[in-house]
């Protein structure tokens, strides 16, 4: 999907409704979604390439300009003329958000259009170190096609990491890594959310949460995101592990979990253990968090972080 950042100011109220004017200042493009993954990755230094659909119209060229900007290879862009591109945009007066217009389709890709798409992601599964779903239920991740791609993972021993949003339609179960969010992670439970504790691992309910997904879906590995609390790593067997957030600054969380399981996932397929994933995608996602709109980080600002937050 393609962000689109409007940035104005506020002086007056609309007479027309009760509603601000907005005075235009300028505005940005950035790469949202499964593009703000793939774009966190190449930051990192990492050969990526996005597999997906975009429209044949001004913001699929648009996305595909950024990405190859960023070194991300687009030729797994699916372009059709059935569907617009994903388009969020935000209109934001100083340091607030006043709106965001989405424009999208969300149905599921023609079953031909999916099948287009799965065989290119096999052909070039064999050259891959590891997978990212993120799913962003906006029609590409269908049940088949999720099914498709963990047989194949299975098959070639690729790590298969997903960023779940829950959903009746989808199998989650046997995943390399599951990435909900905390909101999420207690949709994907099945179990209401409550007031959270301020420590994490004393909050019952998460950690009800986070078990029940362990127990019916079976990953390898359960990262929940708990925006200022940090992370939460899971594992069958294990005690959980709490990795507080490092950031200093809180500028804009969007797309902060897209950097944390481009990180994570990033440094498992490199040999590193789960805590020390989780480390690393911690202090990642505390330098975007300091950023405005959908960022990444470099290497330099990574090791910076760890230089002075120990």
């Amino acid at each position: 999907m393609l962000d689109h950042f409007v940035w104005g100011r506020v002086s007056r109220i609309s007479p027309e409704a009760p509603v601000p004017v907005v005075d235009f200042e300028r505005e940005s493009w950035m790469p949202g979604g499964a593009a703000n993954v793939a774009r966190n990755l190449s930051a990192l230094g990492i050969q990526t390439r996005l597999f997906g659909a975009v429209g044949k119209d001004f913001s699929a060229d648009r996305l595909t300009d950024l990405l190859r900007q960023a070194n991300v290879e687009c030729s797994g862009l699916l372009a059709l003329g059935t569907r617009p591109t994903s388009l969020k945009m935000r209109i934001v007066a100083g340091q607030q958000q006043i709106t965001r217009l989405d424009r999208e389709n969300r149905q599921p890709l023609d079953t031909p259009d999916a099948e287009t798409l799965q065989k290119a992601i096999a052909r070039a599964l064999p050259s891959a170190d590891g997978v990212i779903i993120a799913d962003y239920s906006k029609g590409c991740v269908t049940p088949a096609a999720l099914e498709s791609l963990k047989s194949l993972c299975r098959k070639t021993g690729k790590w298969l990491s997903f960023d779940a949003k829950p959903s009746p339609h989808l199998d989650l179960r046997g995943l390399s890594l599951i990435k909900p969010n905390r909101g999420e992670a207690f949709g994907l439970a099945g179990i209401a959310d409550t007031i959270r504790h301020d420590q994490p691992l004393r909050d019952g309910p998460l950690m009800t949460a986070s078990q029940r997904i362990l127990d019916t879906l079976s990953p390898a590995l359960l990262l929940i995101t708990l925006g200022e609390q940090g992370l939460l790593l899971c594992r069958r067997n294990e005690p959980p592990v709490h990795i507080p957030t490092v950031a200093q600054e809180v500028f804009d969380v969007s797309g902060a979990g897209d950097t944390v399981i481009a990180a994570f996932t990033l440094a498992i397929v490199a040999g590193a253990s789960p805590v020390e994933a989780a480390i690393l995608a911690n202090h990642a996602a505390g330098v975007v968090v300091g950023k405005r709109g959908t960022a990444t980080v470099t290497p330099g600002e990574l090791i910076s972080s760890f230089e002075q937050n120990g």
